[in-house]
């Protein structure tokens, strides 16, 4: 049999690598001057353990004093967690002595605050325990909402990226509430606000955009969109308030889509499921769709 790709290979990885050099984005080619994705999702599990410690177990720590296997916990993110900010923080910077020197200093103070947050962030998470056990039925206990609910997960770790955010940590926030997307199909952006109580059952489809401002005791459900009313705008609309306002005790039924900046949904509202707003709602009212005109059809016969 004759070697076909013997004979062309060579000269199309020659092609491919000379591609390289086209000074593109995609382009780049140092991979080791960049947050490491392992790391940070690493991280993210040890971040889920601090979180709730009786819940997530991890066998590379063999001792039976959880305290003190915690104090262990801590102490590797905060050493991991302000190497991956450091590194994040000079991406795209010309490098030089004075450059790291102040980089490795900003992120150490940087990790050790977003490490300070973590008793507020604890405080949080348990009343959104509590929203979704009163919330749901189906709930037979916290401990099941803790191991098993997506929602609760992605907001776990969407918590967390918001203070990362909030202390100007690039990349690594989004890459962090990314993953909580690829494994539930909760799209929360780490920029987003949202207060206590917060709710979201069954999860799948949401979409939460950066400027987004929820309240208190929010309930969502599946497949809600929280988004941007237009982004033909592009970069022009950067750090402009694109998205909508949630004020306190709402419910947004599954298929709902709120856009726009200006939209606020007020106090005590309950929007219906596969409503589409773009407008302002005032407190205390009911949006629904009317009942759509169905037809029914037994083979070429209308019923």
């Amino acid at each position: 049999m004759q070697d076909i790709i013997g004979k062309e290979i060579k000269a199309i990885s020659t092609a491919i690598i000379d591609d390289y050099d086209k000074g593109r984005h995609i382009d780049k080619l140092d991979v080791f001057n960049q947050p490491d994705t392992k790391v940070i999702y690493e991280l993210i599990h040890e971040l889920t353990r601090v979180a709730f410690p009786g819940y997530v177990k991890d066998n590379n720590y063999r001792i039976y004093d959880i305290r003190q296997n915690m104090a262990m916990v801590i102490e590797d993110i905060a050493f991991r967690l302000n190497k991956q900010i450091a590194i994040a923080m000079r991406y795209g910077m010309k490098l030089d002595e004075e450059t790291l020197a102040a980089t490795r200093e900003e992120s150490q103070r940087i990790t050790l605050e977003f490490l300070r947050r973590i008793p507020q962030i604890r405080e949080f998470l348990a009343t959104d325990v509590e929203a979704l056990f009163d919330g749901d039925p189906a709930a037979e206990s916290a401990d099941e909402i803790i191991f098993a609910y997506p929602g609760l997960y992605a907001v776990a770790i969407f918590r967390f990226a918001h203070e990362l955010y909030k202390l100007n940590v690039p990349v690594i926030p989004r890459i962090m509430t990314e993953l909580a997307h690829s494994k539930t199909g909760i799209d929360i952006n780490p920029g987003a606000t949202i207060g206590k109580y917060f709710m979201i059952d069954h999860g799948t489809g949401i979409v939460i955009g950066e400027t987004t401002q929820i309240g208190e005791h929010v309930k969502l459900y599946q497949g809600v969109t929280l988004g941007a009313l237009s982004t033909s705008g592009g970069r022009k609309l950067f750090n402009k308030k694109r998205h909508p306002t949630i004020e306190d005790y709402v419910t947004i039924y599954s298929g709902a889509s709120i856009l726009g900046g200006d939209t606020v949904i007020g106090r005590g509202s309950l929007i219906g499921g596969n409503v589409f707003l773009t407008h302002s709602v005032p407190p205390e009212t009911r949006v629904s769709v009317k009942n759509q005109e169905l037809r029914y059809k037994h083979g070429s016969e209308e019923i």
